[in-house]
């Protein structure tokens, strides 16, 4: 207890006043201090799940001790329309309101800030929207002044959209383009999924020669983080250059990856056709095994074509976005953020209560 708060502890003390490792906490243990700190704010903690990922939220729930999220009502009218109710009282809560922006993006978009109206009318002291995949993060600039810049600047319309609707915190997990943030004026958390990749490459593949490969100049910071993680891998790079939306020609390889494990590492794959390219070139300048990581597997057509067709020995991505059982192939590897997700969460709570 630290000024009048329970805090999980990271280490117990022997008889002897030693600390003794975390691990001779057992499972049971470690839920049961987890609950115990956690009824001091229980009643004031609130996480609330949209329609996009429940499964991801409910996971994310369990981390930090509650049993499951709370109660809400979601539906929509014959026309279209969406309702959200809570069930139940806010009043002097922090709530958090975890919903992935992803298909249908304009309907989960518009539920998240129903939610987040519904909160801050019900008094909440704190309204944080935690958005494990932020969609619209790719109409992020200007570009094409050819055309007098008579385009949509969409990822700062919806960073207005949220501030205006009463979100007090934003936490984010891998957005497209990190300069998004600056377009809040409220509080952003952006955290990275490189720690549980890299986790699950050094766990079923310790053995393995990496080289981390960027494939474009703009993602070589997410590939410098991850080649740290493991172990200081060597760093390559694609340049690439685009010519169309979902469209994208490879030119040149950075770096070699002769007899190595290429691990080709991307925020978000939605058609594939950069990353198959990409994995192709690779395996011209005599990569041993190529391997796909990304956050957030958006995966809209063709690309679960693309993938299973033997490019990759692997294709990781996490449960930001929920992946329909059709879209499954024997490539494709699910890890998980909710223990990513819960700590951040765990640790704000902690911070919204000093």
């Amino acid at each position: 207890r630290r000024g009048g708060r329970v805090s999980v502890p990271r280490a117990v003390l022997g008889k002897d006043g030693s600390a003794e490792a975390d691990a001779k906490v057992s499972a049971t243990q470690e839920d049961a201090l987890r609950d115990g700190a956690l009824n001091f704010v229980g009643h004031r903690m609130r996480i609330y799940s949209g329609s996009s990922n429940p499964e991801l939220a409910e996971g994310i729930a369990r981390y930090v001790g509650k049993r499951s999220t709370n109660k809400i009502m979601r539906k929509a009218f014959a026309d279209g329309e969406l309702y959200v109710r809570l069930e139940d009282s806010v009043r002097g809560c922090s709530v958090f309101i975890v919903q992935s922006t992803c298909r249908p993006c304009n309907d989960t978009l518009m539920e998240l800030l129903l939610m987040i109206d519904a909160c801050r009318r019900a008094h909440a002291a704190q309204i944080t929207a935690v958005i494990p995949y932020y969609g619209y993060a790719r109409a992020d600039r200007l570009i094409d002044p050819d055309k007098r810049r008579r385009e949509a600047l969409t990822s700062k319309l919806v960073a207005n959209m949220l501030s205006d609707a009463g979100v007090s915190r934003v936490v984010v997990l891998d957005i497209h383009s990190p300069q998004t943030c600056g377009f809040f004026d409220i509080p952003v958390d952006h955290i990275y999924a490189s720690p549980v990749l890299s986790s699950y490459l050094k766990r079923y593949h310790k053995s393995e020669d990496f080289v981390v490969v960027a494939p474009d100049v703009g993602g070589v910071a997410r590939a410098r983080a991850l080649a740290k993680a493991l172990d200081d891998a060597p760093l390559a790079i694609i340049d690439k250059r685009r010519e169309a939306h979902n469209e994208a020609k490879v030119l040149n390889l950075v770096g070699s990856v002769a007899g190595k494990t290429a691990v080709l590492v991307d925020d978000m794959i939605d058609t594939a056709g950069t990353i198959c390219a990409a994995a192709a070139m690779l395996r011209e300048n005599g990569a041993k095994k190529v391997l796909a990581a990304a956050t957030h597997a958006v995966f809209s057509d063709p690309a679960v074509e693309r993938l299973s067709s033997g490019v990759f020995e692997e294709v990781i991505v996490t449960d930001t976005i929920p992946i329909e059982p059709e879209k499954h192939f024997e490539q494709l590897k699910i890890v998980s953020v909710k223990e990513l997700i819960g700590e951040t969460l765990w640790r704000l709570q902690e911070l919204y209560m000093r």
